[in-house]
């Protein structure tokens, strides 16, 4: 089933490999995708990776949370994407570009002082405490994502993937430990979700009904049990994919962790199967409730475990992160039989603020 291509919303995916969404330190200042971003993708798509998921483009300049990350903000950025995107399709492969709002990691800069959050929960590896959104700031950033996803569309993104994981703005909304308002947007996990609906129904105004909208869905905020009164964790992430999937997102990728909660973001030590696919209860719960493909990150190295993942209903498609920035062959790879098991160690070292890139000594 590796191998075998899918259709998701239209989009015809040549196999189940999926790149994950990866921070690339490779953008211009204010955010302009280079044709360094380019070259990478294309490269993975040289490689068939079935469907490429960007770095995460950032909808407003408020909301920026790292050093030359990419942006979507402008529509002066259209035209840089579009060769990028153009470049990927040239191989057969699909992009989709994600986009985000930095929410309570957003940067603190001398332009834009101050954190925005659904509500003032301290962020507690920073200590810093994010300003609670007004209503007049949470429909401006409804409509900063859907001019995203207009954006893309018109750069010829096969679709988008909303950053809904990891302790960004759009996590912040979903999860009961940083959102406590008591507006529309606040409260039950219907109203924590409704900002999420609400930008899918003004990007549908925009582009049409039937351009793909992906999601990356926090199924976990990552605490241990008993830790916090309030976190997010199944059964409540499952009611929260439902309702994404009965309201036109077309595919759910299952990711989970915030830093706060330590070292759930990019486990170390993956070296066996135990160890990887370290979400994939939370997928396979989610794709038994939802009729949407399920595509599952986290751990995943081995050819037997993707293999397993895909035939046992855990996922529809595989999602890489580290092992693709060590080998953007290793789908090739897996495919001639030529290797079992990517290289990668988990080491996290290619988390390099010169641009991502494979940092291990395999000599050593």
């Amino acid at each position: 089933m590796l191998f075998e291509p899918i259709e998701i919303a239209g989009i015809e995916i040549p196999n189940r490999f999926v790149r994950s969404a990866t921070h690339e330190w490779m953008a211009q200042p204010d955010g302009t995708p280079t044709s360094r971003i380019g070259d990478l993708y294309e490269e993975l798509a040289r490689n068939e990776v079935g469907l490429i998921i960007t770095g995460y483009s950032y909808v407003n300049p408020k909301g920026k949370s790292d050093d030359l990350q990419q942006g979507i903000y402008d529509d002066r950025f259209i035209g840089p994407y579009r060769e990028i995107v153009a470049r990927v399709h040239a191989h057969g492969s699909k992009i989709l570009l994600q986009i985000a709002h930095g929410g309570r990691q957003t940067m603190i800069t001398v332009d834009h002082p101050y954190i925005l959050a659904p509500s003032a929960v301290v962020e507690t590896t920073k200590g810093m405490t994010p300003e609670e959104m007004t209503e007049k700031e949470v429909l401006e950033t409804i409509e900063d994502f859907a001019q995203a996803v207009r954006r893309a569309k018109e750069a010829g993104f096969d679709g988008v993937q909303l950053h809904c994981a990891h302790g960004f703005l759009l996590s912040n909304f979903i999860s009961p430990y940083t959102n406590r308002r008591k507006d529309r947007w606040g409260g039950s996990t219907e109203k924590r979700t409704q900002l999420i609906i609400d930008i899918i129904s003004r990007a549908r105004e925009l582009t049409g009904k039937d351009y793909p909208i992906f999601v990356k869905l926090n199924v976990t905020d990552g605490f241990k049990q008993g830790s916090h009164k309030h976190t997010l964790d199944a059964p409540e992430s499952i009611e929260i994919a439902k309702i994404l999937a009965d309201n036109g997102v077309c595919a759910i990728e299952v990711s989970g962790g915030i830093a706060e909660a330590g070292d759930e973001l990019f486990k170390t030590k993956i070296d066996s199967p135990q160890k990887e696919a370290y979400y994939r209860e939370y997928a396979k719960m989610i794709k038994e409730q939802v009729d949407v493909p399920v595509i599952l990150v986290g751990g995943i190295r081995s050819k037997q475990v993707m293999e397993m993942l895909l035939k046992e209903g855990y996922a529809d498609l595989i999602s890489l992160c580290r092992p693709l920035i060590s080998e953007p062959d290793l789908a090739i790879k897996l495919k001639k039989g030529e290797v079992y098991t990517a290289k990668c160690v988990s080491c996290n070292l290619c988390s390099d603020e010169s641009g991502i890139k494979c940092n291990y000594d395999f000599t050593k």
